[in-house]
């Protein structure tokens, strides 16, 4: 088999709002708005530059099934570009922008493929500098915004083709948490499939999840909350004479966004608090000063700092600066793209008062057996959520709260039970004196 190198991405979500991203001044929030544009941009660059002999998108390249104007013909000049240079761009289109959404329909140039929605198509893709056949391609697009069987169950590799078998599908593999259970299927289905090769989309978090098949979830180009935090990019894959790949990832996001853990265990002063979060905003700088950040700060441990934190003031107070003091410096060099500016969005509190937790948990009193009951509880997912649905049950008659307390993933009850333990602690422990019984 001829060797041969391909890029895989997905989830571009091109003309992203962040709308959810309030009190940023203009320069910063229309640099957020171009950010899935750049980093498009930068992947059209990418392939151009390595030379791959073609390029596949597994699904979410729109943000929205109304796609505006703007993003379509970004795309379309980015498409153009590739077809300039002669390669080849394979395409599916996923929960965002199913084959049934009401955008205007522009015409692709010849070296776009869309795989159509009813069932797997197959092409074959060809080297460029000879035109030798090195791969088959496969993929299958969302017809609607929801699809719930498991399309994986159709592709079906080609027996008679010694060539490398590459599938393109968006889908929940394993029911990964925090996701729609869209094309939902195991990873077993996809290694007994006969797959050289699954680009896989949907779940923006960058994860090899076997290598013998490969199945991959690149991530998203560029990260568009505090949930998708740390580089962004795509995946070259180069395939060698003897069909075993190789992946290099290549960083493409043009805003990076950053959740920032500080203990306060060894913070013995406000002073020092606030000289450690200017000192770690700084640290995330990028030294390059290519990449604009987006940092949360989450303040974690116990120390004597904790009630100057759950107060909220100071914290408020010194976010306003820190905000103030990047204001000023996208002020004072106006030319620039923003690299290197660091906007820190907020502050979350998730300290605890200070007391030794260990003694306390032996102790045969009402905080001690709470707190037993807590570490129990984090241990075991049934107890946790048996727990939590007690407490929130007199909120069921309201029917927005209602519907938010369905929507609670594990994390989020964790969270939650967490922070009720640590108000409990709080509460007893100054009851009394310290490291006492409540």
């Amino acid at each position: 088999m001829p060797a041969f190198r391909f890029i895989h991405a997905a989830d571009l979500h091109l003309d992203t709002p962040f709308s959810g991203m309030t009190g940023l001044p203009d320069r910063l929030r229309s640099h957020l708005r171009e950010s899935t544009f750049a980093a498009l941009g930068d992947l059209v660059d990418l392939a151009v530059s390595e030379a791959a002999d073609f390029l596949v998108v597994s699904g979410d390249i729109y943000d929205a099934s109304d796609s505006s104007l703007r993003a379509q013909l970004r795309l379309k000049e980015a498409w153009d570009k590739l077809e300039r240079h002669g390669i080849p761009v394979y395409i599916i289109h996923g929960n965002h922008d199913p084959l049934s959404s009401s955008r205007m329909r522009l015409s692709s140039p010849s070296n776009v493929t869309v795989f159509g929605g009813s069932r797997p198509e197959s092409v074959t893709a060809r080297r460029r500098s000879d035109g030798q056949p090195v791969a088959v391609v496969s993929g299958i697009s969302y017809p609607t915004a929801s699809v719930t069987e498991n399309t994986s169950l159709l592709f079906r590799r080609d027996p008679d083709s010694a060539l490398f078998h590459i599938a393109l599908l968006h889908a929940n593999v394993d029911g990964q948490e925090g996701h729609d259970a869209y094309s939902p299927c195991s990873l077993k289905d996809l290694r007994d499939s006969g797959y050289d090769y699954w680009a896989l989309g949907h779940i923006h978090k960058r994860q090899v999840l076997s290598m013998s098949p490969w199945v991959v979830y690149p991530g998203n180009l560029q990260g568009r909350s505090l949930k998708e935090t740390g580089p962004k990019g795509c995946y070259i894959v180069d395939v060698p004479e003897d069909g075993k790949a190789v992946l290099h990832f290549r960083e493409l996001d043009h805003v990076r966004w950053t959740e920032l853990e500080v203990p306060i265990g060894d913070l013995p002063t406000e002073e020092a608090w606030k000289e450690r979060v200017e000192e770690l905003l700084e640290d995330s700088r990028d030294p390059a000063g290519g990449k604009t950040g987006i940092i949360r700060f989450t303040f974690t441990g116990r120390g004597p700092l904790h009630h100057m934190l759950q107060s909220g003031r100071e914290c408020a107070d010194l976010l306003l600066e820190l905000q103030r003091r990047e204001s000023m410096r996208m002020e004072d060099d106006p030319s620039t793209a923003l690299q290197g500016v660091v906007w820190p969005v907020g502050f979350k509190v998730k300290t605890g008062v200070d007391f030794d937790r260990s003694q306390l948990v032996q102790e045969d009193s009402f905080l001690g057996e709470l707190l037993r009951l807590a570490d129990e509880a984090e241990k075991k997912p049934e107890l946790r959520d048996s727990l939590v649905d007690s407490a929130l049950a007199p909120l069921q008659e309201h029917r927005y709260l209602r519907g938010l307390m369905k929507s609670l993933g594990s994390e989020e009850r964790l969270d939650l039970l967490q922070r009720a333990q640590e108000l409990a602690s709080s509460l007893l422990t100054e009851e009394g004196p310290k490291g006492g019984n409540a």
